[in-house]
């Protein structure tokens, strides 16, 4: 569903991209807020407002995915569906880019290699284009801020969701009221198919998250992740066979190269996690084994608690 949302936006002119953004956070929160009542699951809400400095980064996750989803639908109308499925296959990048400037965190060499082939491939790419990609940049950056910040503030998915879209939904209304009395809205004014998409907005906004919500906890982190590239795959796939978007050989040399740091990236998480379930028995090998007979608690037992 996220790698086929560019054929969506389109539908939705001759609303701008600032218009669609609003219905897009008013029209989350009604889906969101309905689920939640299915589901009734609101003792998060009151902890939340007990805690400023999660209700604070919440606020900023709000902030930083308004920018990523606002240029995002401007850049898919405005057709630049290829830049824009760049950002996404850069973004494990910025992530870790993210992880070693702001959380110290450390690198192994293959990472390193990874980053430093994605550092050439925007170099490559600013040469293509004839300027720094910056729709891929911005959305990117935007977006590996995000999950940055919900990291700190360790919410659900559609809890998540709910709260960052009740930060917006306030100026999100009312900049549609102020569009409709200034007479600029297509809301009212292309009839009510019209205003049915804009409307279903939310329903494309919270659908995938709650899929991909139902999704993590039934398969394994690595499934999921590799998963995650078929989004910016299919965006791409569109932007060149539906959306007929040129691709110079330069272009073609900067998207290779950013698969190759993805490739490298993602061999060197399966090997690590592959070392780390392997050392994880090893343990529990060695923990049932140094288990004394007769002591109350079988060796599979004490095997189970190390690990």
């Amino acid at each position: 569903m996220w790698g086929l949302v560019p054929l969506f936006w389109p539908l939705l002119k001759p609303a701008g991209a600032i218009e669609i953004l609003a219905h897009r956070m008013v029209w989350s929160l009604v889906v969101v807020a309905v689920a939640l009542l299915f589901v009734r699951k609101w003792g998060w809400l009151r902890e939340l407002l007990r805690q400023p400095k999660r209700l604070g980064l919440v606020t900023i996750a709000a902030a930083v995915i308004t920018v990523n989803w606002g240029f995002y639908i401007w850049a898919v109308n405005a057709g630049h569906v290829v830049e824009a499925s760049l950002g996404y296959f850069i973004n494990p990048l910025v992530s870790i880019a993210l992880g070693v400037l702001l959380l110290k965190e450390r690198l192994r060499p293959a990472q390193w290699a990874a980053v430093g082939t994605g550092v050439l491939a925007v170099l490559v790419l600013a040469i293509g284009y004839g300027r720094p990609p910056w729709i891929s940049l911005i959305l990117a950056f935007s977006f590996g801020t995000y999950g940055l910040v919900k990291k700190k503030v360790n919410l659900g998915g559609l809890e998540s969701l709910a709260a960052e879209t009740a930060v917006q939904f306030l100026p999100a209304l009312g900049y549609l009221l102020w569009l409709t009395a200034q007479g600029g809205s297509t809301f009212t004014a292309e009839g009510p198919g019209h205003a049915a998409l804009l409307a279903s907005t939310g329903l494309v906004t919270a659908i995938p998250l709650v899929c991909f919500g139902a999704a993590a906890i039934r398969v394994p982190l690595s499934t999921l992740g590799l998963l995650q590239y078929l989004a910016p795959v299919f965006q791409f796939l569109l932007g060149i066979a539906y959306f007929h978007e040129e691709m110079p050989v330069e272009r073609w040399a900067g998207f290779g190269l950013v698969w190759v740091a993805l490739i490298v990236l993602t061999w060197d998480a399966l090997r690590t996690a592959r070392a780390g379930r392997t050392e994880l028995a090893r343990a529990a090998r060695a923990a049932a084994a140094a288990a004394p007979s007769g002591s109350g608690k079988s060796a599979a037992d004490e095997a189970v608690g190390t690990v």
